[in-house]
């Protein structure tokens, strides 16, 4: 059994990933701004309220571990949609740094399906909609990939496709070939699956998965 800690583990992937992996029988940190109000309760759950955007925090919630997934979102808003996001590329730059510093190798990090270089993976018609809706945020998403490949960790880009509030079903594609990459459908909690599944697993190591059924 491994300890990990959940970034972003209050809603959607990380409440996901957190609940599977108590499941899994993995101890289990969850880290949030709200992670007091998480209503899951395990002896192997520790509880962590924290922001991922200060450095002090991130060690702290590092403490032991073996893996993080780093699961965070923003919500769709007009200013999301208008304005610069920094929120992936901030957290992420400190959280690489506090695991270099602590020894923690192993990340595991939610994107999504169009950032970097599969963006070549949309269908040409909808890249001026998705450029509206998400263009922002996937442009910080964007960098925090390279953040992350430039790394010396252990890392594993998780690029969901369209997501779902499905049920756990344990049935999905992975496609790490870009010439195989293609929209699709997936849900969080299947999302969470190949996470929680793949913390200690060297098969996607330094790779880019993209998940879709």
């Amino acid at each position: 059994m491994a300890k990990v800690l959940i970034i972003g583990a209050s809603s959607g992937i990380g409440y996901e990933a957190t609940r599977q992996a108590l499941c899994h029988g993995h101890e289990t940190v969850a880290f949030s701004r709200s992670a007091g109000r998480l209503a899951l309760s395990d002896p192997k759950l520790t509880l962590m309220p924290g922001n991922a955007l200060k450095p002090q925090e991130v060690r702290q919630a590092l403490d032991g571990v073996d893996a993080v997934i780093q699961a965070l979102g923003v919500r769709l808003t007009p200013k999301t949609m208008l304005f610069p996001v920094t929120l992936f590329s901030a957290a992420t730059r400190i959280l690489i740094a506090e695991m270099e510093h602590v020894g923690v190798g192993r990340l595991l990090a939610v994107t999504g399906l169009g950032t970097g270089e599969s963006r070549a993976a949309l269908p040409v018609p909808a890249r001026p909609a998705f450029d509206l809706v998400l263009g922002r945020a996937y442009d910080d998403k964007g960098y925090q990939e390279r953040l992350i490949e430039n790394s010396g960790l252990d890392w594993t880009l998780v690029r969901p496709g369209i997501l779902t509030d499905g049920s756990h079903t344990g049935r999905y594609r992975v496609l790490v070939d870009p010439n195989d990459w293609r929209p699709g459908f997936i849900s969080r909690a299947d999302v969470a699956d190949f996470m929680v599944r793949n913390m200690t697993n060297p098969l996607f190591s330094r790779k880019a998965a993209a998940l879709i059924y």
